[in-house]
């Protein structure tokens, strides 16, 4: 789409990060979960690769799982370690068949590993209590590792905030407004919570394929708690990007709001930030959210529902004149 076509009093921004050449760049900016989209190549794996910082990030089922296996795996290792080294260097197993024998390794290695050490089974020999040493220092190395990850993913200051699925093009007083809503959903507090968004949208500029990037602004960006729902509401005014395009002008300059969040939580006594953003396809054209609390029987609380955040109901967008004609008209 021309860039003529666009807004020339909507206010750009070019501290984005983002590169302005579109055929440099692919798929939308963010993830969904607000991680910037990328791959890194050109260097190698293990450089490029922050175990840490991966395990910090990684869902709780999926770390304590990484947990789990590397437990049962070491042990299964060091188990056929023994074997090799033989059942009399071991004593106290009770022997039998292989997989009787390979059972008493693997339990006589969770004892060693741990450190727990209940007697019954012990090394015999130079090599099988220089095996049971090492054991012994990698399980406490282990244990310090995991102790302090553990700590660390508890620890970390997190904002705790969903967001809708959906952004809305929705009527808004006189004319439309783009919406999207977010909600607290632990027992945290933020206070001075803060949103800046940018939009980006590709356009043809000079024969040449471009980014361009603009500040959104909303009617309210900054609020003193966030204790219900919070909905964004950028009124499409002759300010707005949005402003004199239609659906399939959105559709096609693969528009996406990039959306940050930022609040002091007292829990942490900290900052905290969070980010998401909303691609064209994630539009819903004429729709308004529903209101997701209420409060209680006795009149004493507020409900809020969390289940609702992403509950709207669609709601015909007023009939709007020929931009060509109106140049107030808002074609969205």
């Amino acid at each position: 789409m021309s860039w003529a076509k666009f807004n020339k009093k909507a206010v750009t921004n070019d501290a984005t990060g983002f590169g302005t050449n579109s055929n440099l760049s692919g798929g939308r900016f963010f993830t969904k979960n607000g991680i910037p989209n990328r791959a890194v190549r050109g260097i190698n794996f293990l450089e490029r690769f922050s175990v840490f910082h991966s395990l910090l990030a990684l869902p709780r089922w999926k770390f304590l799982a990484i947990i789990f296996l590397f437990y049962i795996t070491i042990n299964i290792v060091f188990a056929g370690v023994y074997l090799l080294i033989g059942v009399e260097h071991i004593a106290g197993i009770i022997k039998g068949s292989v997989l009787q024998n390979f059972g008493e390794m693997f339990f006589f290695s969770t004892q060693t590993f741990t450190t727990v050490g209940y007697g019954r089974i012990s090394p015999v020999g130079f090599l099988a209590s220089t095996v049971a040493a090492l054991e012994a220092m990698l399980g406490l190395l282990s244990f310090a590792l995991a102790t302090g990850l553990l700590y660390a993913r508890f620890s970390k200051p997190q904002a705790f905030l969903k967001f809708s699925k959906n952004a809305l093009i929705t009527p808004y007083k006189n004319g439309t407004a783009v919406m999207f809503r977010m909600v607290p959903y632990k027992n945290n507090h933020l206070t001075e919570a803060e949103v800046k968004a940018n939009v980006a949208m590709k356009v043809q500029e000079d024969g040449a394929r471009v980014n361009r990037f603009y500040s959104l602004q909303f009617e309210i960006a900054k609020i003193n708690t966030l204790a219900l729902s919070w909905t964004m509401v950028h009124v499409i005014d002759d300010n707005s990007p949005f402003y004199n395009l239609s659906k399939e002008d959105i559709i096609n300059s693969s528009t996406e709001i990039l959306v940050f969040v930022r609040g002091f939580d007292e829990s942490f006594s900290n900052t905290v930030v969070s980010r998401t953003s909303y691609t064209a396809n994630e539009f819903v054209f004429g729709a308004k959210f529903r209101i997701m609390y209420n409060r209680n029987e006795d009149d004493s609380k507020t409900i809020l529902n969390i289940d609702k955040l992403d509950d709207y109901e669609v709601i015909e967008l007023p009939a709007l004149p020929d931009a060509k004609s109106n140049p107030s008209a808002v074609p969205v």
